[in-house]
Parts: C-alpha cells; structure tokens; sequence
C-alpha cells in the first residue's frame, strides 16, 4: 500500500458525520501516539473513548511501592481526568500491569468493551513491540473487534452493524514501523501535549527511567514523521492486517 496522508477528505461508503473512535491500549499512557488524531477526529464531531486493559499499577515509582490498588487508583484517576477534558469515556478493564494474558474471560470483556462503545475507528499497538501487554493487546484487539462484529457470542451489547477500521500505532524504540498513513497534527502538538501531563505519575517515571518526559517523547517521533508528510508534527498509522479492519474508503481526519 502507497503511503497515504489523511486530510479532511469527505467520507464515502455509508460512513456517518460522526464515528465513535477508541482508543484501546494495554496501559493508560499508551494513547501518546494516537492522541493528536484523536483530537482532530473530535474536532470533525466524533465521539471519543479511552479502554485501558490493565490497571496500570506497575507504572507508579514509589519507594516504598505503592499497594496495587493505590497505584491502579492513581493511573485511572489520571486517564479519567484527560478524558474528562475531551467530553470522552473511559474503561478500564483492570488487568495485572506488566502480566497481561489472552484468557476467554478477558476476550469477551473486551468483545463486550468493543459493542459498548460501538466503536467504528480503533486505535492501538502495532504487532512488534517492546512490551508484551502491548502485543497481546494488539492480538487481543484483532480477534476481539472481529467477533464484536459478529453474533457468535451473545453478551450485553448487541454485536456492531460492520467490522470496525483498525489502526496500529508507532512502537517505541528501534522496532520497524511500516507507516502508510499520516495525520497532520501540527496545530494540536502542544495541547496533546498538556493532556499528556495529566499522567503525572508517568511524567514522573518516564523522567527517571529514559531521562524525557511528553515533550521529548512526543516531539522527537511527531517532528520526525512530519518530515515524511512534510508538515510540522504529524503522527503515524498502518492499518491492521484484518479481515474487516481495512476500509476502501478515508477514516483518518
């Protein structure tokens, strides 16, 4: 596929002016790499949602550690308040940070997760990653929004109308990252950046473990692809390689 850069192309094929889009990560920061496109699309009148599957309790450095539930308590309160500045919602589906497993329990949770918030765009970790929560997520991801789309497994929430679009986000570190798709986000940098901040505990980590906080670790991988899509800052996209989870037609803002 030839590289793509989204602009505000007008949506064909029976998509509505307003999309529910999700953002489903393993832990409550993880959103950094999709954020900006999250504001755009609210900006075009899409509804927002945050899923975290795990608790995010192994994120919280303090000496002496804190009780998971403490730690777990912080970095939900932190992702609520960022959402809470976006009109969005959030689940957390409170899985052991760091241990994350495909277990059927957790596959219908997020099968449930997935109908509840009648998710049209997906947003979330690309296959290689550094961590593993990241990949199960990922996997976890592409079998959950195929069977969220389907009526095999009854639940609460009825099955959605068609496969949601899936977009993998850039990975950390010296992993290849394929990218097709870019959204320029120059003019939302530096407020993508302060929701950011509203993971204090993260600030705080990140600062002590890779000696950068948001602004570095933002700046350095949006200025980058910006430079392929020749823009400012912009963040990048390859679609997940799914049945049902590539679209013929522009979902990106």
């Amino acid at each position: 596929m030839g590289r793509v850069l989204a602009g505000a192309a007008k949506r064909i094929g029976g998509m509505t002016a307003d999309m529910n889009v999700v953002s489903i990560m393993a832990h409550q920061d993880d959103e950094m790499r999709c954020l900006g496109t999250m504001l755009k699309c609210r900006a075009r009148g899409d509804r927002l949602f945050f899923v975290a599957v795990t608790d995010g309790s192994a994120g919280v450095l303090r000496q002496p550690p804190l009780p998971r539930e403490e730690a777990a308590a912080i970095r939900s309160g932190e992702l609520s308040a960022l959402a809470g500045r976006l009109g969005a919602e959030t689940l957390c589906l409170g899985e052991r940070d760091e241990f994350l497993y495909d277990t059927p329990e957790l596959r219908l949770r997020l099968i449930e997760a997935i109908r509840r918030t009648g998710a049209e765009l997906i947003f979330t970790h690309y296959a290689d990653d550094y961590n593993l929560d990241h990949t199960t997520t990922h996997a976890l991801v592409k079998h959950c929004a195929l069977l969220a789309s389907l009526p095999l497994l009854p639940g609460q929430w009825p099955p959605l109308k068609s496969h949601p679009a899936v977009f993998c986000v850039q990975p950390h570190g010296p992993i290849p990252f394929p990218a097709t798709h870019f959204v320029d986000i120059t003019a939302l940098e530096a407020q993508k950046i302060e929701l950011l901040k509203n993971h204090s505990s993260q600030e705080q980590a990140m600062q002590l473990a890779v000696g950068a906080g948001f602004d570095k670790l933002c700046n350095r991988p949006d200025a980058f692809w910006g430079e392929q899509a020749l823009c400012e800052y912009a963040e990048a996209f390859v679609p997940m390689q799914a049945r049902g989870a590539i679209k013929p037609y522009p979902v990106l803002p």
